[in-house]
């Protein structure tokens, strides 16, 4: 909003000195100089005034966008689940219930009731428009993150999103200290500060009740490998992945490459529906081509990468487009 404003009065400042000029040049070449110069400024101002679809410089959105791009992007789709976009068509439930499935899996529905009787409900980020500039940094896990001092960079975002076991402290220099929100499945659960926001990956049932148990009475203990009874987390700033979105990334964007996406690139198209800027930091290989998390020693390089469920080669080529195509910039490390 801050930004806006600064653009506009910079433009108003830019048209006063055009239109002093202008008057100045037409009194003393045209009779009426004041219907010339009327009709200039007003040509003027219709090009400096003109409301795009955000305050940013350049929006993830554009009047004349890229085919590519808008084939894939589809804005009806929230990314993030409320008791009004939960009911899933048949076809989506399918899907998801088989991308890790449960012998007897608990009703959905009362499922989801009783989880937004503890977590907010409602459409959170949709707030799109010609004010708003929301800028993203999506940080990813890659070793290329070490010695790349990124870490002021990335704080200067407006939304910090990180994932999985990702870890700052110790780390800072290369991948900041803030984090606005933290992507994860019960498998990868963390505990978090008070000021993070959760998002929770589902790719079952029983993953939501998993994060209903583990904000309050920790008796869900062990999937099909022990998980964190309890999480340190603000259950106000629990929000939950979409299935419907989920299955949309996957079927749009990856086009059935890999099982289902990794938590990388669901984080990345996220950011692409809710922010204005993004700017990614942490994902693909270092520069010797290794294929590791920053905090890890390289002993298994590339482990990661070779999971049986994702396409790593695929998520990162359409990455690499959307870079190209200018609706995110890269920032690749060492």
């Amino acid at each position: 909003m801050a930004l806006g404003k600064r653009r506009k009065a910079r433009t108003l400042a830019l048209l006063f000195c055009v239109a002093t000029f202008t008057t100045l040049l037409f009194s003393y070449t045209l009779r009426d100089p004041s219907v010339y110069f009327f009709k200039f400024a007003s040509r003027l101002s219709d090009n400096l005034f003109s409301r795009g679809p955000c305050a940013c410089g350049q929006c993830m959105t554009e009047p004349e966008d890229d085919p590519w791009f808008t084939e894939r992007f589809n804005q009806s789709i929230q990314p993030l689940m409320s008791r009004e976009n939960s009911a899933l068509s048949d076809e989506t439930f399918k899907w998801w219930q088989w991308l890790q499935s449960e012998r007897q899996p608990a009703n959905f529905s009362w499922v989801v009731e009783e989880l937004f009787q503890l977590i907010p409900d409602g459409a959170l980020y949709m707030d799109a428009g010609p004010e708003r500039c929301r800028t993203c940094a999506v940080v990813g896990n890659s070793g290329n993150l070490k010695g790349s001092q990124y870490g002021r960079l990335i704080d200067s975002s407006d939304f910090i999103i990180r994932m999985n076991q990702a870890p700052t402290l110790g780390f800072e220099e290369d991948v900041g200290t803030k984090t606005t929100h933290h992507v994860m499945y019960p498998e990868s659960a963390k505990d978090l500060d008070n000021g993070t926001s959760l998002v929770l990956i589902p790719f079952k049932t029983l993953d939501l009740q998993w994060i209903i148990s583990a904000l309050t009475t920790g008796t869900i203990k062990h999937k099909y490998v022990p998980v964190m009874s309890r999480i340190k987390a603000n259950k106000d700033k629990v929000v939950i992945y979409s299935p419907t979105f989920f299955k949309y990334v996957y079927e749009s964007w990856l086009e059935g490459h890999g099982r289902y996406p990794s938590t990388g690139f669901l984080s990345l198209l996220l950011a692409v529906h809710i922010c204005d800027k993004v700017s990614v930091f942490g994902f693909g290989a270092d520069q010797y081509g290794n294929w590791h998390h920053y905090w890890e020693e390289n002993s298994l390089a590339g482990a990661f990468r070779h999971t049986g469920v994702h396409d790593g080669d695929y998520e990162y080529n359409v990455t690499l487009l959307l870079a190209d195509k200018h609706k995110i910039q890269m920032f690749k490390g060492r």
